[in-house]
């Protein structure tokens, strides 16, 4: 059966574990990888920024802390200052199952920025970095606009294997 035909409970549980790890991996990968903490330098402290489904749908909110790194928060206290949001479940099953790259989703208008759209191309940016990382790179190639060509295999395995571990670490901490 194609993964687009799943059943929605089935979608929902789906993008509810992705948007996890993609959340976390995103913290992860911001401690590993010089590209992807370059991009986010460039945010402010206490920045906070979302990812969600439309109308409360799966979702993660990170914020930028001292030192500009992540934390993964569980409580939004504040309106973050950007938002990224799936309009569909099933746009986000997309783009969480790689049929559909996040750049391609944009432009299909299947998600809304809300908030300063040079912080949404950075975090784009970020989160095409980390799933050619993270994803072999048939999948990734599916997934991002542009495979990066200067992401050498010895790179790539070294920073995966440190960012699936924490992802790991992060779950059973939750635990």
């Amino acid at each position: 059966m194609p993964l687009h035909h799943l059943k929605p409970t089935m979608q929902t549980a789906y993008v509810k574990t992705m948007m996890q790890i993609v959340g976390r991996g995103l913290v992860t990968a911001n401690e590993v990888d010089t590209e992807i903490r370059s991009e986010f330098s460039t945010l402010p402290i206490g920045f906070i920024f979302t990812m969600n489904v439309f109308s409360q749908g799966p979702s993660f909110t990170i914020q930028i802390q001292d030192n500009h790194r992540l934390k993964l928060l569980s409580k939004v206290e504040q309106k973050p200052d950007l938002t990224i949001t799936f309009k569909h479940l099933s746009y986000a099953y997309m783009v969480l199952s790689f049929q559909e790259s996040t750049a391609q989703a944009f432009a299909n208008d299947r998600m809304i920025a809300d908030g300063d759209l040079s912080y949404a191309v950075r975090l784009v940016r970020c989160l095409n970095k980390m799933e050619a990382i993270i994803l072999p790179k048939a999948v990734a190639s599916l997934a991002v606009k542009e495979y990066p060509t200067h992401l050498v295999l010895k790179e790539k395995v070294n920073h995966a294997s440190k960012i699936y571990l924490k992802i790991a670490q992060s779950f059973l901490k939750r635990s």
